[in-house]
């Protein structure tokens, strides 16, 4: 793809070698790729993308106030793909989230780290340039759409091409009307008012530790060396079991001559060793395993992945395999590290879904969604609870306060419910909703 879009579009990926490697290596360790001298059945980076996916979404629900029907069409639709896009990110360090136009709303589609070329980006990492390639066949040819997104001051220059691949060679560029799947596509199109490349980032919050560019990095990169270090201990455990099988030694009488002369049994589980004539008979010969040291071994990496990761301890290793004990102050320790990543997680999909819902409003009155109605509708993302906080008591104790007269009821129901609350129409708008006809009013 890199070398397609330089031939059509004469940009070349800003993404250093070094990183380019290592997303091979993340993607490689996602699913499982065969390396010599490593077992990757266990699949450890694929236990820690979906345990932290799922505990991110565990109590996830967002609303829009105030939202036209085509708005919370598109917020549905962007909640559907919102695990996918979550894992993508963790698994590749970015994801993007492309808007397009279906039944009457805006759809969200995922792309994959490795399914785009940056072209460029700014000092923060944002991408100014972007290059896309989706693979069409008929009647036996192959074609690749190639789409290049520039962000510019006032708006969005997205240029389109389709070429009839020779090979693996780019080949002719052909008109877009050659597929019926792009004849409605132009070859530039200019978007006004529309954000950067129109695309909505998730990127991981780690700062990058490969190569130090702007570059996102992928959740486990830090414990990319300790998951390879996984994957070598789980082979040599595999080697030690089957080398600890048991074998039966036989004296040389018992071997018979084959139609070639040469004497050997028939089962291969027997091995002949010359022998005394006198010590006539067989041996079974089972060798100790040493599988303990190299399960201590596991679990020790499997802790310095929890450690590298701001894990809970146990979520990979085993709790009860930990030959000291851990004081409570030292499990609490673990336990905040790990409410702080799903805090992170959480902060960094909530940027991108307001992100996304902007590109919304912006693609809706280009469109014509919005019936030419300016969207207002805003985003409320409800998280649930978490380690370090306490929902339940928190609430109680605005609860106490309103009876105390301390606080405004409407303020405690905007606060549990999520809803604005900077307006005096704010306000009414709550109690007219939420509180009983002839409810106290406070002022």
């Amino acid at each position: 793809m890199q070398s397609y879009l330089e031939q059509a579009f004469g940009k070349s990926d800003v993404t250093t070698p070094r990183m380019r490697a290592a997303l091979r290596e993340w993607l490689d360790l996602y699913y499982g790729a065969p390396r010599r001298g490593e077992d990757h059945a266990p699949r450890v980076a694929a236990l820690i993308v979906g345990k932290l996916c799922r505990t991110v979404f565990a109590e996830y629900e967002a609303r829009l106030g105030g939202a036209a029907p085509w708005q919370r069409r598109s917020l549905d639709a962007l909640n559907a793909v919102a695990r996918t896009a979550l894992q993508y990110a963790l698994i590749g360090g970015e994801c993007l989230l492309k808007p397009v136009v279906a039944g009457g709303a805006l759809d969200f589609v995922p792309i994959r780290r490795d399914c785009y070329v940056p072209l460029a980006r700014d000092a923060h990492g944002r991408l100014l340039a972007v290059g896309t390639m989706e693979v069409h066949s008929r009647g036996g040819a192959r074609y690749a759409l190639l789409e290049r997104r520039t962000a510019g001051d006032g708006g969005l220059t997205i240029e389109t091409r389709l070429f009839e691949l020779s090979g693996q060679a780019l080949g002719r560029c052909v008109p877009l009307a050659t597929l019926d799947a792009c004849a409605d596509l132009v070859p530039q199109l200019y978007l006004p008012g529309v954000p950067g490349v129109g695309l909505a980032a998730l990127r991981t919050p780690g700062v990058n530790c490969v190569d130090g560019s702007a570059d996102a990095v992928s959740i486990y990169a830090p414990a990319a060396g300790l998951l390879h270090a996984l994957a070598r201990c789980e082979e040599q455990l595999n080697t030690e079991f089957a080398n600890g099988a048991s074998r039966v030694f036989a004296s040389e009488d018992l071997l018979r001559p084959d139609a070639g002369g040469r004497r050997a049994l028939r089962d291969d589980l027997f091995v002949g060793l010359p022998d005394d004539p006198a010590n006539i008979g067989v041996t079974v010969y089972s060798p100790a395993l040493r599988e303990q040291s190299y399960l201590a071994r596991k679990q020790d990496l499997l802790r310095g992945c929890e450690s590298l990761l701001g894990l809970r301890r146990g979520i990979l290793s085993e709790t009860e395999a930990e030959a000291e004990p851990r004081t409570a102050t030292e499990v609490n320790a673990t336990a905040v590290d790990y409410d702080l990543t799903i805090r992170d997680l959480q902060a960094m999909w909530e940027a991108a879904a307001r992100e996304a819902l902007d590109l919304c409003r912006t693609l809706g009155s280009l469109y014509g969604l919005d019936g030419g109605q300016a969207a207002t509708a805003a985003l409320s993302i409800d998280w649930g609870d978490g380690v370090l906080y306490d929902r339940a008591r928190v609430w109680a104790e605005q609860r106490a306060m309103v009876a105390d007269g301390l606080l405004r009821p409407e303020l405690a129901l905007a606060w549990y419910f999520g809803l604005p609350h900077g307006s005096e129409a704010d306000l009414r708008r709550i109690r007219q909703q939420f509180m009983p006809e002839g409810g106290e009013r406070h002022e």
